[in-house]
């Protein structure tokens, strides 16, 4: 008979492995040659269509055509990754949901029941379910990639979420799966994450990383009511008080984070080492996005943002990073579902690109100059 699984975990956690003397040694992300920009411009300015008529598709095209440095992009074998973790700050009552949520969540998507699985499926996607640090034994479901660092964080309103070794070890995590996927062919990625507290995790690093008050970075998560987001608030501006002596951007994720948003963000930057377009969900993700953006800046240039969340905070802290979401949907579910809904957008971006005629071959007049007056 199967336990509930929310039994103490006592099965082998991810081994320690040595920690990096420094973390730069653990990626090597090269900044984008723009020595091919000319001819990708060209290519898309003289497809069959007006100078800038597919809008934002075409800013995508010249992105994608740049990572990959050609003029004839492909995207093969697409992967959504969705990291499942507890967080020890939910103890503290900031969440609408009991903490059990998450390791139930990770068992409907691996009974194929979530809205992950339905869009992945819609699209293609290869996805895989990866427990970073849920609070309970996925023994009997295999599926289930164990990447356990912990059964959970401890409250950063007290003390760190994890130590700086568990932090490190998170990162390697999250960049090694990134490693196996891309040995299947893959060179574009997703990420999503399952793990009830963490919107409170993802709130204290987006203050903390980006200077704006904790008032502007906070929103309601899971639907939390006035009462219930006042009290999220104090407990985040305690947390925030708690952790304000620390400066380091690595010493800040893991004083603040949760397993899952530090193996997202190892995976990141991995998947921007080895090449791969980098598609970006919603607030969580963003806020992973951003601790690995403190780390290697050069990861911003890999990543496609999928949508704008309708969490308070992931509007400023798209435009804290400069970046233009392909959707704005109202979403706010997490599991990387903003990723598998944007995806058929990179397809036509692409597509236009390769299959779209241009002028020459079609025998299509181009615009004309008028004369000068």
């Amino acid at each position: 008979m199967r336990g509930t699984g929310r039994e103490k975990y006592v099965g082998p956690l991810l081994p320690a492995r040595p920690v990096a003397s420094t973390f730069a040694d653990m990626f090597s992300i090269p900044a984008l040659n723009p020595a091919l920009a000319p001819a990708i411009q060209h290519k898309i300015d003289h497809k069959t269509k007006p100078l800038g008529a597919l809008g934002q598709l075409e800013g995508l095209a010249r992105q994608i055509c740049l990572i990959q440095q050609t003029l004839t992009p492909t995207l093969h074998q697409p992967h959504l990754l969705v990291f499942a973790a507890d967080h020890g700050i939910a103890r503290e009552g900031v969440s609408k949901y009991p903490p059990e949520v998450t390791y139930q969540m990770v068992l409907n998507f691996v009974q194929n029941g979530a809205a992950i699985n339905v869009f992945c499926r819609q699209h293609g996607i290869t996805l895989k379910i990866l427990d970073a640090g849920v609070a309970g034994s996925f023994a009997d479901y295999p599926t289930v990639i164990d990447q356990k660092i912990a059964p959970g964080t401890r409250s950063f309103l007290h003390e760190p979420a994890m130590t700086a070794q568990e932090c490190t070890r998170a990162l390697e995590a999250g960049a090694a799966v990134v490693r196996e996927v891309a040995a299947t062919g893959c060179n574009v990625l997703g990420c999503g994450e399952m793990g009830i507290g963490n919107t409170s995790a993802a709130t204290l690093l987006m203050h903390r990383f980006t200077g704006l008050p904790l008032a502007e970075c906070l929103g309601r998560g899971t639907g939390l009511d006035d009462a219930q987001l006042r009290h999220k608030a104090a407990v985040l501006a305690a947390a925030a008080e708690t952790h304000a002596h620390l400066t380091e951007p690595l010493d800040i994720l893991a004083a603040c984070g949760g397993f899952e948003l530090v193996q997202m963000a190892g995976a990141m930057l991995q998947a921007a080492a080895l090449g791969m377009v980098v598609l970006v969900d919603g607030f969580i993700a963003t806020a992973a996005l951003l601790a690995a953006a403190r780390l290697h800046p050069e990861v911003l240039a890999y990543c496609v943002f999928c949508h704008q969340s309708d969490e308070a905070g992931h509007a400023r802290l798209l435009a804290h990073l400069g970046a233009w979401p392909l959707l704005q949907l109202g979403l706010r579910l997490g599991e990387g579902t903003g990723c598998a809904l944007a995806y058929p957008l990179l397809l036509a971006a692409v597509g236009f690109l390769t299959e779209m005629a241009s002028f020459e071959s079609a025998g299509v007049s181009q615009a004309v100059t008028p004369p000068a007056v």
